[in-house]
């Protein structure tokens, strides 16, 4: 069979979705500066695709511009075609970054958290997800049975990961119906963004080479066990040393992590717009789901806003620095990795500059229990305003909004099986 080579340039946009244009692979030189074309109110795509609301109309040309280092080529040797993408930046045609990209929205809050402290942010995403090639039976939750009924599909997958320059971590069979769990290795805060983008991918492309979908809706049904992105986080210095334990601190955190922590739970029901993103969202965010409800710090708990994770299996102290970090809880696979990360940046920012305390213990607040009350939120607060600026924000506002108002006639249990099939 006649075939020629193509490769995709795309980007994960506000609705999660990695969307842009695909071309002859022989023309990938040519494409490094000038991309493909794009336009403003391509951003307003919605999950479901139509563009329900837009500030931009029909005026105006952008590009994706293909990033060297986000090039994913990998080839699952089935005779079918090779998975081959890059991720990339939104520019204007002169070249300059687009202020509503949501790749230089992470690269601003890399930048802010630089000004404020001089530190960096190391992460890692851990993802949950179900897959449709196994058939639920009672007692699967983490069980040899479910790990084992999925056949070559975690082969495949973790082999696919580790060809695209992701480092698999874990791959298991977590605690719901046909749901699985990845964890890939730290990166720099960009590239862990990129490589959580690409592991979705590639679970999408491994499943689809095996005649199934996978899908990382946040509420695959009302009634059962939601799927959450966590995204665990440390800080380093300049050297790179890890800088976020300290043996005295509170739940042996560090000034610096106390800082960044208080600034994440201050701003943390504006950015629950940005992080938990979708209508059902806040189906998740419920009591007895294995998930957030209240905006707290705790140690060792998987129902905290943000957990601070256990050491394993050492005394040394500096395996110990080495080893700690922050999961932050609150996320799921409808955010954008990049607009997520970044909006936790920006906020754990804001506290190393103000230099913010951690609440008491016994101030707790409840999370937004709606989008809705997300974004009403979000709009008041002057301080994520100015990590958005003005065009961004009312684009962010406008298309989550018209989301909301476009399911709102659906009964929960539609919605739920809606969100299943686009995400």
């Amino acid at each position: 069979m006649l075939r020629e080579e193509l490769v995709f340039i795309g980007t994960c946009d506000v609705a999660g979705h990695v969307r842009g244009k695909g071309f002859p692979a022989s023309d990938i030189e040519a494409r490094q500066h000038k991309g493909v074309g794009w336009t403003h109110s391509n951003l307003m795509q919605t999950a479901f695709g139509p563009i329900l609301d837009t500030p931009f109309g029909t005026a105006g040309d952008l590009m994706i511009v293909p990033d060297p280092s986000a090039e994913v080529r990998v080839d699952f040797q089935d005779g079918g075609a090779a998975e081959h993408f890059f991720l990339g930046d939104i520019r204007n045609t002169d070249g300059s970054p687009w202020e509503c990209c949501p790749r230089e929205f992470l690269r601003r809050a890399i930048a802010a958290l630089d000004a404020a402290s001089g530190l960096r942010l190391i992460a890692a995403f851990e993802q949950e997800f179900v897959y449709t090639g196994n058939q639920h039976r009672d007692g699967d939750a983490y069980s040899l049975n479910s790990f084992r009924r999925q056949g070559i599909f975690g082969e495949s997958f973790v082999a696919a990961l580790r060809a695209a320059g992701v480092t698999p971590d874990s791959f298991l069979a977590e605690y719901g119906t046909r749901q699985f769990e990845v964890t890939v290795a730290p990166q720099p805060a960009l590239t862990a963004a990129d490589q959580a983008v690409v592991t979705r991918e590639m679970a999408r492309a491994a499943a689809h080479r095996q005649g199934h979908r996978v899908s990382f809706s946040p509420m695959p049904e009302a009634s059962g066990v939601g799927n959450g992105v966590h995204i665990h986080m440390s800080l380093q210095d300049a050297s790179g040393a890890p800088v976020t334990y300290a043996p005295t601190g509170p739940m042996g955190l560090s000034m610096a992590a106390q800082h960044f922590c208080a600034g994440v739970l201050e701003h943390l029901p504006a950015i629950c717009a940005i992080t938990a993103p979708c209508p059902i969202s806040y189906l998740r965010l419920t009591p007895n789901r294995w998930a957030p409800t209240l905006i707290d710090i705790v140690q060792q708990d998987r129902g905290a806003a943000l957990r601070v994770c256990p050491v394993f299996a050492t005394q040394d102290p500096a395996d110990i620095a080495r080893q700690f970090n922050l999961e932050f809880r609150v996320c799921d696979g409808a955010a954008s990795p990049y607009l997520a990360l970044g909006a936790v940046i920006f906020a754990g920012a804001d506290g190393l500059q103000r230099k913010l305390g951690l609440p008491a213990r016994d101030a707790t607040e409840p999370l937004p229990a709606s989008l809705g009350e997300a974004l009403d939120t979000l709009a008041r607060s002057k301080t994520v305003a100015g990590w958005f600026g003005p065009v961004f924000l009312e684009a962010y506002l406008r298309h989550k909004r018209s989301e909301l108002k476009h399911v709102a006639e659906w009964a929960v249990n539609e919605r739920c099986a809606r969100y299943f099939e686009v995400y």
